[in-house]
């Protein structure tokens, strides 16, 4: 007789029975962190994963009422394709329950280490909470409730001391509650095709408010701080312009104000190649995403980069948007998503009323993404054509260079290119 087979089953059976007494319930309060070693992988793929959630949790969250049919069946197909727990009474889905069990505390490292990360993260679990506590039967939010006894303990961040020693971990903790999880724009399929002449007609039309701020800014100083360049002109290179268009571009506004042309070419000029890739450490920089316009390098006087839903007084926001032919109504929604803190949604909205859709059906992360879809939108789904430009096309990348697509998995690299832009700030300190 065979007893290995036996066995084998006896032992399936205990490890069933561990993992059940480990997750007895599909849903969780996350009341003690996880004790199990976690690869750095799986700790990376699980919290990016968790991430791309709660931002469609906010999203959804605003665009539906929270008890609507569509609602719950979007979150719900969310739920199943990052596979995540979505069935009430599945008993198979212990890799689940494991993943979300660490991603939720992976998040909560990074998330706890401002007040605006912290109230943000809480709103956006809390809704995803209320959401599986209420596809539960009856039952089972009963049993659920008797297991947790509804108790309460705060405060994760006093577990930074310890993490933050660990100089595997904070890197990747400070970069998820800056993440951006699409496409980098780094590398830009209509380098060329964008003369420096319709940049005007473009600022007002594709330009998210942060660019169209700088874009105007630009034009009325005749010079930007050190931000400003570093942004608007990440941004343009995103969009399409060449080395050689993007030094033009900067050369002529500069000499029209108070640099003469002898000083752009000793000082600015390396700037502007060191962010094409061209000079130091031959780094391509990628353009900034939404999330690290909003949590970093806050703009002080003088300034005009960062986000004008975050950083701008609202007020002087409403009247900037009234400038812009913003109907009140819409406006009285962007402001009231700014209250809420919603700047990403705020700016989602801002492009629904520039471009007179009622739903853009994407979520918004990024201002060249906001430019690409604008642009997409307004020519019809047709790419962009091939435009005049003085300065030629020397800089185009080969066809194996083009960007990601919107579904394109997000990797580390952003991470990499992060700590390398402080090396960059270096050559824009002149004002």
């Amino acid at each position: 007789m065979d007893f290995s087979s036996g066995r084998a089953r006896l032992k399936q059976a205990r490890l069933a029975g561990d993992r059940r007494e480990l997750y007895p319930h599909s849903l969780q309060f996350y009341l003690d962190p996880p004790t199990e070693n976690v690869s750095l992988v799986e700790f990376e793929s699980f919290a990016v994963d968790r991430l791309k959630l709660l931002k469609v949790v906010e999203n959804l969250g605003v665009s539906y009422v929270r008890s609507s049919d569509s609602y719950k069946t979007k979150l719900g197909a969310e739920l199943r394709k990052l596979k995540f727990p979505y069935k009430a009474l599945a008993e198979d889905d212990y890799e689940a329950r494991r993943k979300d069990h660490i991603s939720h505390f992976i998040l909560r490292l990074a998330y706890c280490q401002s007040e605006d990360l912290r109230r943000w993260f809480l709103q956006q679990e809390m809704d995803l909470l209320r959401y599986r506590f209420n596809e539960l039967t009856e039952s089972l939010r009963q049993k659920f409730l008797e297991h947790v006894n509804l108790p309460f303990e705060a405060l994760t961040a006093r577990s930074l001391p310890s993490i933050q020693s660990d100089e595997r971990l904070q890197p990747l903790l400070n970069h998820l509650s800056h993440s951006y999880v699409g496409p980098d724009y780094s590398v830009q399929k209509n380098t060329g095709k964008i003369s420096l002449e319709q940049i005007d007609a473009l600022s007002g039309k594709s330009f998210p408010l942060c660019m169209r701020q700088l874009h105007k800014a630009l034009r009325d100083n005749h010079h930007l701080r050190h931000g400003g360049r570093m942004q608007y002109g990440l941004f343009l290179k995103g969009i399409g312009l060449t080395l050689e268009q993007a030094l033009e571009f900067w050369k002529k506004e500069f000499i029209r104000g108070k640099v003469d042309a002898d000083k752009f070419d000793k000082g600015y000029a390396y700037s502007i190649r060191h962010s094409y890739g061209k000079e130091g450490k031959r780094t391509d920089y990628t353009p900034y995403s939404c999330m690290k316009i909003i949590m970093s390098n806050p703009p002080s006087q003088g300034d005009y980069h960062g986000c004008p839903f975050r950083h701008s007084d609202p007020e002087l926001l409403k009247q900037k948007l009234q400038s812009y032919k913003i109907p009140p109504s819409g406006i009285t929604q962007i402001l009231e998503l700014v209250k809420g803190m919603h700047y990403q949604l705020a700016c989602q909205k801002y492009f629904e009323l520039m471009h007179d859709v009622d739903d853009i059906g994407f979520s918004l992360n990024h201002p060249n993404q906001y430019f690409t879809e604008s642009q997409r939108l307004l020519s019809g789904g047709r790419e962009l054509k091939k435009e005049p430009s003085n300065s030629g096309n020397s800089q185009q990348k080969n066809n194996s260079q083009e960007s990601m697509n919107s579904n394109s998995a997000p990797t580390s690299s952003n991470t990499t290119a992060d700590a390398e832009l402080e090396g960059l700030e270096a050559y824009f300190t002149e004002d």
